[in-house]
């Protein structure tokens, strides 16, 4: 009964997509750039200039431009900076989204409970291998055992911890509460999302920065993404919409979580052909996913699930936005070989997608009835995120510029009400 009250809920906003009109603008954006990463800095003076970001809105990190960085680091070495950037050198009630580039850490690969377990694990093996000489020497077997008995615990501890308590995260959905304290375990509900329990949030949208992220696997590719951004706004983003749903459409029937996500396919291929803004849409049912071969000028697309094995089944036309629904698509935009979906899809041509650093749960995705509804809605890039978005200190990033909106208006004839 309560997922069908849902379905409704969530009905009723997907047909009526009214999300607040906030209409970011250029003097509401901070740049993040690595110092360590001479291409960080060259993209973000590229990318703000482009956008005409204010120049003093650029703050720099000092840090090892790697992928993933311990949650010490975050804290202290990107966190830290861009705090005090934002208090210190701007009004943070003026500034509602920060964009990381080129060069910034893209996931938080080590909780501070398994830091600190790890020092206890080296303090303790030391301590063992000194009690297995004292042992050579006569002393007491006990004490070894004891130290023994004590790091095998420690080391269950932490398991048990980082399973229970997974403090892992995107550094880009940690950003988004960089103004704030807030509990470090699995996810907290992002005020922004447009669902029945919106109320029920332990901060306001108003303490939320938006995050998006400007990477990929070269900075050549990075700066395609911010080209074809800004030639799909100006010419208008053409090609079909293509929707890879895993099972026909279920309806009302009542359904499991899989099954609310593949009817969210489903609903979205009805509202982006409602919507006009494509002529062609594109939506299939069955198991297989698309497969290479024929002609498909993909502008749009969500699908699923084929897990970090990426199908090249599109031509991904200019300016091209879409993502696909599986456990670690972007746990690398880097790394040499991978298939992943968000890598593979910027390799081949899209401006704009989404995916998670790690395993984020199915219902952690942006619902694609939803995203796709701000976006054909006339919303940007980051607006239709975060207004789908369920989950923030959480695993999801969104690539692409926030301010790209490649429907700028809504079409002649689009009812917007109120929920």
């Amino acid at each position: 009964m309560l997922s069908l009250l849902f379905f409704f809920l969530m009905l009723g906003t997907v047909l009526f997509p009214a999300a607040p009109g906030y209409g970011l603008t250029a003097d509401q954006i901070v740049v993040i750039a690595n110092k360590q990463q001479a291409d960080s800095i060259t993209l973000a003076r590229f990318y703000m200039d482009k956008r005409r970001i204010p120049a003093e809105n650029l703050v720099t990190i000092d840090m090892e431009p790697a992928e993933g960085c311990r949650r010490s680091d975050y804290d202290s070495r990107i966190a830290a900076p861009v705090r005090s950037f934002l208090r210190e050198h701007s009004r943070p009630d003026t500034i509602r989204c920060l964009v990381t580039m080129y060069g910034v850490p893209l996931k938080i690969t080590s909780p501070a409970l398994s830091e600190q377990g790890s020092a206890a694990v080296a303090t303790l093996t030391e301590k063992i291998e000194a009690a297995k000489l004292s042992q050579e020497d006569g002393k007491e077997e006990s004490m070894l055992e004891s130290l023994r008995g004590s790091l095998a615990e420690i080391k269950n501890q932490i398991a048990y911890q980082t399973k229970i308590h997974d403090m892992r995260a995107a550094v880009d959905s940690e950003l988004s509460l960089v103004l704030q304290a807030h509990p470090l375990a699995h996810w907290l509900p992002n005020p922004y999302f447009r669902d029945s329990s919106a109320d029920f949030v332990p901060f306001p949208k108003e303490e939320v920065l938006m995050v998006s992220r400007l990477d990929g696997p070269s900075p050549d590719l990075v700066k395609r993404i911010i080209i074809d951004s800004l030639a799909a706004e100006r010419d208008g983003l053409r090609g079909s919409a293509f929707f890879d749903a895993r099972w026909p459409d279920p309806g009302l029937k009542k359904v499991n979580s899989y099954g609310w996500y593949d009817r969210a396919i489903h609903r979205a291929a009805a509202l982006v052909r409602q919507s006009g803004r494509l002529e062609q849409v594109v939506v299939d049912g069955e198991e297989a996913l698309f497969q290479p071969g024929g002609r498909r000028h993909a502008a749009l697309y969500c699908g699923w699930y084929s897990l970090a094995a990426y199908v090249d089944a599109f031509a991904w036309q200019q300016g091209a936005i879409g993502y696909h629904i599986a456990s670690s698509e972007c746990s690398t935009l880097k790394k040499e070989g991978s298939q992943v979906w968000c890598k593979k899809m910027i390799e081949k041509g899209v401006a704009g997608t989404i995916g998670p650093v790690g395993e984020p749960y199915v219902n952690a995705f942006p619902p694609p009835d939803l995203f796709f509804a701000f976006l054909t809605g006339g919303k940007n890039l980051v607006e239709s995120y975060y207004f789908s978005l369920p989950h923030l200190s959480w695993k999801m990033v969104l690539i692409g510029d926030p301010l790209y909106t490649p429907f700028a208006a809504a079409p002649e004839g689009l009812v917007q009400r109120k929920r």
